[in-house]
């Protein structure tokens, strides 16, 4: 059997926004900045899929704007909001993605901005407090702050920070790559300037992406050339894959609460069968459904001989998986997210994230898997 558990990482493409692509391909080649019939044709189809994006997160189509993907998109908010408003102090947390973390990082280093990190708990989860008082601290802020961790599927309370970061009269930019399209954002009431969203998280294509940017945010272009997306981001479009991911998005819209039980009860059903059948098993990050992304389950395994092998030896029993620990052997990098919450570096971590199409025998199997391996590296 092969088992695929690292949708975290990028999800199989659903077969209808293949189709849907294809289409495009095959009949609609245009140039969509040309102004003859083909290129009309092409322009059309890129402002029905911004449409559609937006009604979907309750805005406006002139605050979408296409992108390569969430990294370029987290790159341009961040670049761009705070050169936009001259901004000297960023916040963020050390767990974000490296798009945004490195991001910061080289404005800093640049001497652009000073850097600030919220505190978080064991679980990855944000001290409030301390945020405020960094926004206190500073007469305005560029506050980058993800909605879920891709490595633990800890969640931020999003709705809290926009509030404080509205009282502090801060810039609020929020790294949602891996929620869009598993949860209902409402842009009409969520107080964020910038937000973000990769297809491929969300069964639809790589390459392709877009960047929230509220309207009342003025900010230049990262990516200068044409007039594209309103002279906002230079460089011809990429046609079908703006049509997969409106595609792709609807299709989560209308599957999103039945999806969202199944496969929280396949998370669920993995958490307790790894606990009745490996002792000293833990989770690293939030469980909490309520306070955890229901794709993502990273697994804090007991220390164990040849741990640096779990993942290839995963792979060897046909099991796609993600792996990071908090210090790998013989380096000292490791997830960077796992050694911000003091995870214990002699215990293997692997994240299993699943999808729709993922199964409960499928999930039978891999706990199978690894109660072997376990057993034999004890």
């Amino acid at each position: 059997m092969r088992v695929y558990l690292d949708n975290a990482a990028t999800t199989p493409l659903d077969p209808e926004v293949m189709k849907e692509m294809y289409r495009v391909m095959e009949s609609q080649f245009g140039n969509p900045s040309s102004i003859h019939a083909h290129g009309r044709e092409a322009r059309a189809l890129i402002e029905k899929a911004r449409r559609t994006v937006a009604n979907l997160l309750h805005t406006s189509p002139a605050e979408i704007f296409f992108t390569s993907g969430g990294t370029e998109a987290d790159n341009m908010a961040i670049r761009s909001g705070i050169s936009g408003y001259g901004l000297k102090h960023a916040i963020t947390t050390r767990l974000e993605h490296h798009a945004v973390v490195h991001t910061l990082e080289a404005l800093e280093k640049a001497g652009i901005i000073k850097l600030s990190f919220v505190n978080v708990d064991q679980n990855g989860s944000l001290d409030y407090e301390h945020l405020e008082q960094l926004l206190k601290d500073n007469e305005r802020s560029f506050v980058s702050l993800m909605h879920a961790n891709n490595e633990l599927g800890t969640l931020n309370d999003i709705e809290r920070i926009g509030e404080l970061c509205e009282q502090y009269n801060a810039i609020y930019h929020c790294d949602t790559v891996q929620t869009v399209g598993h949860y209902r954002h409402d842009l009409s009431k969520l107080k964020v300037h910038f937000m973000v969203c990769a297809a491929h998280k969300l069964h639809g294509p790589k390459g392709v992406g877009f960047l929230y940017i509220n309207h009342k945010v003025k900010i230049d272009p990262m990516i200068y050339g044409g007039a594209q997306e309103r002279n906002m981001r230079g460089g011809t479009e990429n046609v079908y894959g703006i049509a997969g991911l409106a595609k792709a998005l609807e299709m989560a819209y209308t599957e999103m609460d039945e999806h969202q039980e199944k496969i929280q009860g396949l998370k669920t059903y993995m958490m307790e069968s790894l606990k009745a059948q490996i002792p000293g098993i833990h989770f690293n990050g939030e469980t909490d459904p309520e306070k955890s992304l229901y794709t993502v389950l990273n697994v804090s395994f007991p220390e164990m001989d040849m741990a640096d092998m779990l993942l290839f030896n995963l792979d060897i029993a046909g099991i796609s998986a993600s792996g990071g620990s908090a210090c790998s052997s013989g380096t000292n990098i490791g997830s960077h997210v796992l050694n911000a919450i003091g995870a214990n570096p002699d215990r293997p971590a692997v994240r299993f994230s699943f999808s729709k199409y993922n199964t409960k025998e499928e999930v039978d199997y891999t706990v199978g898997k690894i109660r072997e391996i376990c057993l034999v590296n004890a």
